[in-house]
């Protein structure tokens, strides 16, 4: 059995493709890897951006453990991502099968769903700052008027900050999903439906026993990157329910995650400290979709 080439027989036979990696492996290097390896550093540092950074250790971690408005954001990002990902992947499999076939109509109801997912996310958040504008100017206080009740000053009020946001996410989201799903849903082989009504299966036991389990793949992939996509909401909250002096609107009742880590780093300077929120942030998600892709294997050894 033969063994591996010396480095100098790789260099020469491999030589040229090994060259043409190298400007890739630059712009990686120099885009990825070296911003990830700072933030980390950083994240254990006082650093104002105009200062030179002192390290502190786990001070940065510590603090955050006190902290009660990061724990708020937290709850709150927490709230935001389990509603949002379930709705979004229900509706997305129910639109899926709503609107699986080739015929035209099913193809314009999946394009007028889908459309959403491949528009600019700053422009869909500012027409839901218009549709919610506390005042006539707004579309749903107009239609409110136009039934007879008082204007409702959507986005001044607490409790209806976050179910608003997942309505956003939902909406922006499911299209996305339902595409999957029907590629997904067209991968399925028709005899597998055959056999089972030839064996007397109804509609809901062929749902439950062939399209689900065949589905599993694509529904881990749907959430794992929904999981993702609501750990990281910002343009929402930023656009949408920003005041003037606080970035997580009334009460703070729309802080997230990621929008106290742009308040803290680019609003206060505390860019050490924006690190260290980063990478909790990482590891959250990091942690959740290794539990969630353990499980998804788990279920399909059964």
């Amino acid at each position: 059995m033969a063994g591996p080439l010396p480095l100098g027989s790789r260099l020469r036979r491999y030589g040229t493709s090994y060259a043409m990696l190298l400007p890739f492996l630059a712009l990686f290097a120099a885009f990825l890897l070296w911003p990830l390896a700072n933030s980390l550093y950083l994240s254990f540092t006082r650093f104002d951006g105009v200062n030179p950074a002192v390290f502190t250790g786990l001070e940065n971690f510590a603090e955050l453990a006190g902290d009660a408005r990061f724990r708020h954001a937290l709850g709150n990002t927490a709230l935001y991502v389990v509603a949002s990902v379930v709705l979004s992947t229900l509706l997305s499999l129910g639109l899926a099968l709503a609107f699986n076939s080739a015929s035209w109509p099913h193809r314009i109801m999946r394009t007028l769903f889908f459309l959403p997912s491949v528009t600019s996310s700053i422009a869909l958040m500012l027409m839901w700052k218009w549709v919610l504008f506390p005042s006539e100017v707004g579309l749903a206080n107009t239609v409110v008027h136009w039934l007879g009740g008082a204007g409702v000053p959507w986005l001044a009020t607490p409790g209806l900050t976050v179910p608003i946001l997942v309505l956003m996410s939902v909406w922006g989201g499911m299209g996305y999903g339902m595409v999957l799903y029907v590629a997904g849903l067209g991968s399925i082989p028709e005899e597998y439906y055959e056999a089972a009504r030839i064996d007397g299966a109804s509609t809901w036991q062929q749902f439950r026993h062939i399209t689900l389990p065949l589905l599993r793949p694509v529904t881990t992939y749907v959430v794992v990157t929904g999981l993702i996509g609501a750990f990281q909401v910002f343009e929402a909250v930023y656009i949408v329910f920003r005041g003037t002096n606080n970035i997580g609107g009334v009460l703070d009742s729309a802080l997230m995650i990621v929008p106290y880590l742009y308040d803290q780093g680019f609003t206060h300077f505390k860019l050490g400290y924006a690190s260290a929120i980063a990478w909790v942030l990482f590891l959250i998600i990091f942690v959740l979709s290794l539990v969630n892709l353990r499980v998804g294997r788990a279920m399909k050894e059964l």
